[in-house]
């Protein structure tokens, strides 16, 4: 059987968004990650170690910190940059900072010391509320933008200007902001959707104005990056806009983790992106990604987690678990890892799971048994299979080796 015939895929069926772009991924967790409230901020060896699965993740760049936050971040910050440059990682360095000299300067000492460029994401607020709140002018915004953004080019970094809040800016206000900043040496923008207050739609919008009414006028080579939260569920709707949108990097932290409610989940864009044929890089290691970033934040993954929670490639239906087994039959692992999985679980290192729920089946009971090498001659699993349907909930292998174990002594 042709495989491709067995999946009708709607998701090519418009011709003007079939095709993906490449995109480039910054990943935020040691920085925009670490801001959530509920995390905590790992020590630095664990830190060393999920930057080495960015890395064999195929993710182009890392925010590995805000060394303007004080004597802990810079020390991390260095240690972080020393290890790309030790290991020979092909990641690349960025760090944030508010537009302040004082925040640049020890981006650009560290980058001195350890010899490798970091790029300064210099960012400040741009939405009419936050000037309102802070009771910022447009003049007073510029001005301090220039000092930070022309000290860092000064000290031979590359730059990305970041507007925070971008998606509630008035135009005027990035027009003026961005264009300055190009001129001042950024060839970088980013496009900050700081409370997830956008659209799929509005994401789209806001790129092509950026891209036609600011970065093409400028006549330099200036790129478009995407960096996106999850407030009203929308994190990765509006991230794979951005790309559809044309934008050049998007930005994302392992499980979502960041400010309030977090960011575009890394791991699940990758997923996506490999499904979409724009991301090449084996995923595999993508799973100890995740599973190391939630022990060294302390932010477990919830069973329902996409892809990655315990649930994911786990079923205890009767029907479904037919459908598997029966795939399974054939002799097809492609068939049975597809049949009722929009995302292959070989794909991420992981299989299909069959278990015995009051939802199960007979043949439940009996793949059950027969996938752990045990008898399932017709009164055991009928025993099983009629307890199962007494409870309410999926039963544990304790429970179910229990009845096995009361069977036997019979």
């Amino acid at each position: 059987m042709d495989e491709s015939s067995l999946i009708h895929d709607w998701n090519r069926m418009d011709p003007e968004r079939s095709e993906v772009p490449m995109v480039e991924l910054d990943d935020e967790t040691l920085r925009d990650g670490l801001q959530s409230p509920s995390v905590k901020d790992p020590p630095i060896e664990e830190k060393l170690r999920i930057l080495h699965l960015m890395d064999e993740l195929g993710i182009h760049s890392a925010d590995i910190g805000l060394p303007g936050a004080g004597p802990r971040a810079v020390a991390d910050v260095r240690a972080l940059a020393q290890e790309i440059v030790d290991a020979g990682l092909a990641i690349r360095p960025n760090c944030a900072a508010r537009t302040m000299v004082r925040d640049v300067e020890p981006i650009a000492r560290i980058s001195q010391e350890v010899g490798v460029a970091i790029e300064a994401c210099t960012f400040i607020g741009s939405s009419p509320i936050r000037q309102y709140a802070e009771d910022w002018t447009l003049d007073r915004m510029l001005r301090t933008s220039e000092e930070a953004v022309s000290f860092a080019v000064s000290q031979g970094l590359p730059v990305m200007f970041v507007t925070e809040d971008t998606t509630r800016a008035r135009p005027q206000a990035l027009k003026a902001l961005y264009t300055r900043a190009i001129e001042w040496g950024a060839r970088r923008l980013c496009l900050a959707d700081t409370v997830g207050h956008a659209t799929p739609w509005g994401v789209q919008a806001l790129v092509r104005f950026v891209r036609e009414e600011i970065v093409a006028p400028s006549g330099e080579d200036v790129k478009i990056d995407w960096h996106g939260h999850r407030d009203r569920g929308l994190g990765l709707a509006n991230a794979l806009a951005a790309v559809q949108a044309g934008v050049d990097r998007i930005h994302g932290t392992a499980l979502g983790i960041g400010e309030r409610v977090g960011n575009v989940e890394m791991d699940l864009l990758l997923v996506n992106l490999k499904l979409m044929g724009a991301h090449e890089v084996d995923l595999e290691p993508l799973g100890e990604y995740c599973r190391r970033v939630s022990r060294a934040t302390g932010v477990a993954i919830p069973a329902g987690y996409p892809v990655f929670g315990r649930d994911a490639f786990r079923t205890a239906t009767g029907v479904h678990a037919a459908a598997i087994i029966k795939a399974e039959a054939k002799g097809d692992a492609w068939l049975a890892d597809r049949i009722y999985s929009g995302v292959p679980a070989a794909m991420v290192g992981r299989s299909q799971e069959i278990e015995i729920s009051p939802m199960s089946g007979l043949s439940n009971v009996r793949y059950w048994l027969k996938e752990r090498g045990l008898d399932d001659d017709d009164a055991l699993c009928r025993r099983i299979f009629e307890y199962c349907k007494s409870q309410d909930h999926t039963l544990t292998e304790e429970e179910i080796m229990s009845i096995i174990r009361e069977e036997t002594d019979r």
